[in-house]
């Protein structure tokens, strides 16, 4: 029965039979793509770091939801100490914090101000330069229009004089 069975399926079409030409170049092209002994090891190296590391994830997520089982009333009991102080945390870190960048920017600033008064330029100089022509051009205007209204409002007022 075996024998006729091993018959059928080399008869089938679609099925080359073992003796056949098309065969030997299927094993040959299997041969010519079998793996090497470093890519075996590869595999099975990379095999085993990703079974330890499924192995390490589930124990992680296992002893996160049993410490938050265990934890989490203890945490929820004491939340009235913990959220004060948090807070308090959070506001000596954010004024530390603020303290040191108001401290930077003084600093930046002084240098800035010694640079730029002791005639190197700095960046920027230009644009404080013009803005200081401009402050004292509009003031020079201010003045000569100040003084040409008086001195309209004196003659409408006393027109002999």
């Amino acid at each position: 029965m075996a024998e006729r069975h091993a018959r059928d399926i080399g008869e089938r079409p679609g099925y080359p039979s073992p003796d056949s030409p098309s065969a030997a170049t299927l094993l040959r092209r299997v041969q010519t793509h079998a793996p090497n002994s470093t890519q075996v090891v590869g595999f099975l190296a990379l095999l085993v770091s990703g079974a330890v590391l499924l192995l390490l994830t589930g124990l992680t997520l296992t002893g996160a939801v049993v410490a938050l089982v265990f934890l989490g009333p203890l945490a929820l009991l004491t939340s009235p100490i913990w959220v004060p102080v948090a807070v308090a945390l959070f506001v000596v870190a954010a004024l530390a914090l603020s303290t040191c960048g108001f401290v930077v920017a003084a600093l930046a600033l002084g240098t800035w101000t010694y640079r730029y008064l002791t005639g190197r330029h700095p960046v920027g100089a230009d644009r404080v330069d013009y803005a200081r022509s401009r402050i004292a051009d509009t003031a020079t205007h201010v003045k000569d229009y100040a003084r040409d209204y008086v001195h309209s409002r004196s003659k409408d007022a006393a027109p002999g004089a």
